[in-house]
């Protein structure tokens, strides 16, 4: 076995730590879609309208936008332990919250809130990059997320199995109670079992919490730009939220909102600029600077590539259902083996990444995701259902491979804002899942699909100016001396 392999059955040192973490991201994600196999039950239970439904669907993903974002700076500033435990204990709080609705109020609350736990994502990302070698990382990175990300797909296969073994009309309770049970008892097993660096390493943290770190005047200009469409999807979800759409909120509340966010933008805008205001007199150290445009690469690839597989999971059941006339259950169970690629191909993606070089992967794999996004606008009703199937696994493939191409590169960027970073580029997943999602409700499959495709093209084309991580970074160790760490 050559020494840049990963043995996946060893359960010592730092695969120990990569097994614990993969699962403690499959808890949260097992966590955050427990309603989606129990809609059915769960509306029938709280009488809900169509409406209400998909108002809960909404609120689901609302809060993990900012989530990711405040969490990857928790995890720099605390480490990936205590954040992680934290997380998956007070993310039990909104499944038992849930489990307990009565109405279709309190459900709402429980479903924004438990947003909150899809941010656990990002908190893997770093503590993974503090144990494998960077000829290692795309690997790790891809199995700690494709494997993690399976949670989802774990929930649909179980939780309809659970409720049932409870039965009546509280079944569906029961099961939602049971991963928040999971989530609370593994925060506890997961703080006693890691660290969060190997023996003798030292954790870089930031100089200051509360916003990005940069380098120089320009890209402070780009991290204020980046952080607009992030702001611009929350106010998309208010406007799905009020009069002018499912009208959960009333026009003065949406208004209020709008200008919350305005104020929040401004608020983050100064806080970077406290944190950063150094920069405007005298540039770092040439060492210690970064470029924050591999950043804002890496994010607009995570929109197309995340973004566009939370979208195309939520639709895909019902587009085979109508296109082939199929009955829901055998729809859904074609449509699954879209998101089942995750356990291969977001592995695959970091693996291909740790061999070949990041950039040139990630070039192939968004060439790839285009091109697929493009045949699946072809698939109509005339196609034989195998192919249409085949086609949808074969577009999964670059959609989840490139996942896992772009978290190959994140920790290579700046180890000390690896979960700020993390966070950012996860975060930018949920804004394009609000962005598709918004463009499937107006327009036609085809089209949706198509307008993906060209995201995709847009990706390609940013990802001409992403730089090989190459060399060393610097990281300065608390005695004040610096530490190179290798990047390729």
């Amino acid at each position: 076995m050559s020494s840049d392999s990963i043995n996946l059955f060893s359960f010592t040192g730092k695969i120990r730590v990569l097994h614990l973490t993969w699962i403690a991201f499959f808890i949260t994600f097992f966590a955050w879609f427990n309603h989606a196999p129990l809609l059915m039950a769960i509306a029938d239970s709280l009488s809900l309208t169509s409406e209400q439904v998909k108002t809960l669907l909404i609120l689901n993903v609302a809060l993990t936008i900012p989530a990711r974002v405040i969490i990857g700076m928790l995890t720099d500033k605390y480490g990936p332990r205590l954040t992680y435990s934290l997380l998956l204990a007070i993310g039990s709080i909104p499944c038992f919250i849930f489990a307990m609705a009565d109405s279709f109020i309190a459900a709402a609350i429980g479903r924004f809130l438990l947003g909150f736990i899809g941010a656990g994502f990002v908190i893997g990302i770093r503590m993974v990059s503090e144990w494998f070698p960077a000829k290692q990382l795309g690997t790790a990175e891809g199995i700690y997320g494709g494997w993690g990300n399976f949670g989802s797909a774990a929930g649909a296969m179980t939780l309809p199995t659970i409720a049932l073994l409870f039965g009546g009309e509280d079944g569906w309770r029961y099961a939602i109670g049971i991963t928040g049970v999971i989530a609370l008892v593994y925060s506890v097993i997961y703080y006693r079992s890691v660290t969060d660096t190997p023996k003798g390493g030292t954790y870089f943290k930031p100089k200051q919490i509360g916003g990005m770190e940069v380098s120089s005047p320009s890209d402070f200009v780009l991290l204020l730009i980046m952080k607009l469409p992030m702001y611009a999807a929350l106010a998309l979800l208010t406007w799905k939220l009020s009069p002018s759409g499912v009208g959960m909120l009333a026009q003065s509340v949406a208004i209020a909102i709008y200008v919350a966010l305005v104020a929040l933008y401004a608020f983050d805008a100064k806080k970077c600029y406290d944190i950063n205001k150094d920069v405007f007199v005298k540039l770092p150290e040439p060492m210690h600077r970064y470029k924050f445009k591999q950043v804002a690469v890496l994010n607009i690839l995570y929109f197309a590539t995340f973004g566009s597989e939370l979208a195309v999971i939520s639709m895909l059941p019902l587009f085979f259902s109508e296109t082939f006339t199929l009955d829901p259950v055998k729809a859904g169970l074609l449509a699954s083996a879209y998101a089942f690629m995750n356990l291969m191909s977001r592995p695959a993606g970091g693996l291909i990444s740790d061999r070949f070089g990041r950039k040139s992967t990630l070039l192939i794999l968004t060439a790839g995701l285009a091109v697929g996004y493009l045949t699946m606008s072809m698939i109509d009703s005339e196609w034989p259902l195998y192919l249409a199937v085949a086609a949808a696994m074969a577009c999964s493939f670059f959609v989840q491979s490139g996942e896992g191409a772009v978290f190959a590169v994140v920790p290579l960027i700046k180890r000390r804002l690896t979960g700020q970073i993390a966070g950012m580029t996860g975060a930018y997943g949920n804004v394009g899942a609000v962005f598709y999602l918004t463009i499937l409700s107006m327009v036609s499959y085809e089209t949706f699909f198509l307008v993906i495709a060209c995201t995709a093209v847009l990706g390609f084309v940013t990802l001409l100016f992403l730089e090989e991580p190459e060399g060393q970074m610097a990281e300065v160790m608390p005695d004040g001396s610096v530490s190179l760490i290798d990047v390729a």
